[in-house]
């Protein structure tokens, strides 16, 4: 049998029930035709396959060699004889694929030693009401900043448990901007202040980190591990993992030591912070596939290079789409605010309506898929995680151009 895999980035020491990670903090149907997908912009050598170009919000697009590695481990994971699907998450075949994805993880984001990294169930929006169970009375204030469909879903759950402040809002714009931090009506003694990092649906993103006195909590599902991230500077970060990390299934949360332990008597032990770092997330059986395909995922981004070079290459890709629409001359219309526009979400429209499903159709029959917008906005959205290759931004943009041409 083949030895478990190592634990390298950084050294590990299990104490107990806890994991104890010395961190030295370093920045570390259609149509196939023509969709020859590369896994991502900076892996030029993974082997191409026959496959359609996803443009999906979520569940998103993977690495095609990540794909294929966990195919050619599927029945037997590293020679233990059983898939990681059929592995108990107490033994120590799982419980280094575990140890791994947590390591990779902190050395990926610089994770300060004094934060617990949780792998959780329920998504994203289980953590609405995690939040405030865990981090305040009924009779507390918190802030929130209201900048789209998700930051809204955050305040009406919050709104069940504790006195909600909308410190600022887009909604009068239809989220298109983000209000500037000097136009905020933050309360006296807010617990904590609360954002959406990047608006999946809207498609604007919050391109620096904001100054409050009080702990500072994000969802950064949709742009998680797509860019730099100074985590000392945030009470608690949250990603549901479908967008830029794994299959759909698996939440993480990073949260600061010094938060955890407040939870309400009426917090279920399945939502509590503190409980499940003292389980080291396996209170009950974790969502284990997920969590080893996030593991696959985080080695490949820490041999690309890291964040800063991901960001780069997400800059690059999305900019390529950007500046198609922008040079049609009103033919595609972005509503979203330059200054905030998302590198992952690229929301559009067209100048005569009329021909969106046309468009959503013909790109499907040319392999460009998922550019549907959400029911909420309508229009089209190009979803530009970090496994879109280049070539599927340029593919997009080509094609923009070509219907464009066909239609004028």
């Amino acid at each position: 049998m083949q030895a478990p895999l190592e634990i390298s980035r950084p050294a590990m020491l299990r104490r107990g029930n806890s994991r104890v990670l010395r961190n030295n903090g370093s920045n570390y149907k259609a149509v196939r035709k023509s969709a020859k997908q590369i896994s991502c912009v900076s892996s030029p050598a993974a082997p191409t396959t026959d496959r359609l170009f996803n443009f999906s919000a979520g569940p998103a697009c993977l690495p095609i060699d990540v794909l294929q590695e966990a195919q050619e481990d599927l029945i037997n994971w590293k020679g233990s004889g059983m898939s990681v699907m059929e592995m108990s998450h107490r033994g120590k075949d799982f419980i280094s694929i575990a140890d791994k994805a947590e390591a990779d993880l902190r050395a990926l984001m610089g994770i300060p030693d004094n934060y617990k990294v949780l792998f959780l169930q329920g998504g994203a929006s289980t953590q609405f009401a995690s939040i405030p169970l865990n981090f305040t009375t009924a009779e507390d204030t918190v802030d929130y900043i209201q900048t789209g469909s998700w930051g809204s879903k955050a305040i009406k759950e919050a709104q069940k448990y504790v006195n909600v402040n909308v410190a600022a809002t887009d909604k009068p714009n239809n989220f298109t901007n983000i209000p500037a931090q000097s136009e905020w009506e933050l309360s006296s003694g807010a617990k904590y202040l609360h954002f959406c990092a990047n608006e999946t649906i809207q498609g604007v993103e919050f391109k620096y980190t904001p100054e409050v006195g009080v702990p500072l909590i994000a969802d950064f599902s949709s742009n998680f591990l797509s860019k730099p991230v100074d985590v000392s500077k945030y009470g608690m970060i949250y990603a549901g993992v479908q967008k830029n990390l794994g299959p759909a299934g698996c939440t993480v949360v990073i949260v600061r030591d010094d938060l955890l332990g407040n939870s309400r008597p009426e917090c279920p032990a399945m939502l509590d912070y503190a409980i499940m770092a003292e389980n080291d997330s396996m209170y009950n059986t974790p969502p284990c596939f997920s969590i080893y395909m996030c593991g696959l995922v985080l080695d490949k981004l820490l041999k690309m290079g890291g964040l800063s070079e991901v960001e780069k290459n997400n800059k690059a890709k999305a900019a390529v789409i950007y500046d198609a629409i922008s040079g049609s001359d009103g033919y595609y219309n972005c509503p979203v605010n330059d200054a905030v526009r998302s590198c992952m979400n690229i929301p559009f429209t067209m100048a005569d309506s009329d021909l969106e499903k046309e468009f959503i159709a013909t790109a499907a029959e040319n392999g460009l898929v998922q550019l549907k917008g959400h029911r909420s906005v309508g229009g089209m959205r190009a979803s530009v995680y970090n496994a879109m290759p280049m070539e599927g931004a340029e593919k997009l943009a080509k094609f923009m151009k070509e219907f464009q041409s066909n239609h004028s």
